[in-house]
């Protein structure tokens, strides 16, 4: 009972995890692609800023997946 109360917390987390980072993202692009068409010659410093700050929400989210597994293999 314990270990599938586990698998299914871990799967719940995982999914919200991969729904916060999605929305995170596009949440991300939408106001890097509102920069760039207000101000068109910055658009190499805000996509890079952009890439570098979904690669740090992608690596959290990540992590939380892992936690995730880690914790329902654990029980």
């Amino acid at each position: 009972m314990a270990t599938g109360l586990a698998w299914l917390g871990a799967g719940l987390g995982a999914g919200l995890a991969v729904i916060g980072g999605g929305y995170g993202i596009g949440r991300l692009a939408e106001g890097a692609m509102n920069g760039i068409s207000r101000q068109p010659s910055a658009a190499g410093d805000i996509r890079t800023t952009m890439l570098i700050a979904a690669a740090l929400i992608e690596g959290v989210t990540f992590f939380a997946e892992i936690v995730c597994i880690l914790l329902a293999v654990k029980a």
